[in-house]
């Protein structure tokens, strides 16, 4: 079991205060403005729509965990070298 505020991999669908759908994450470390989020997601299963479409969060506003994206040696590495 991943520790809360551990780094979700890419692919990941989650529920997250305040947002009614499902979102699956494609982008971590992301900025909007100028404001840095952990994530950046799109609407699941629709996908990445437009720009507009964009949901950025972080790992606080997480409610659930619905889908664990995939995760090889190169996003254990990864997910490492950001905590």
């Amino acid at each position: 079991m991943k520790k809360k505020d551990s780094w979700l991999p890419i692919g990941t669908v989650v529920k997250v205060h305040g947002y009614e759908n499902q979102i699956m994450i494609y982008g971590r470390t992301q900025m909007s403005g100028n404001e840095y989020f952990d994530y950046v997601a799109c609407q699941y299963p629709r996908g990445n729509i437009s720009a507009h479409y964009n949901v950025f969060f972080n790992k606080r506003d997480i409610e659930t965990v619905v889908f664990l994206g995939y995760v090889d040696e190169n996003e254990k590495m990864l997910a490492l070298s950001m905590d």
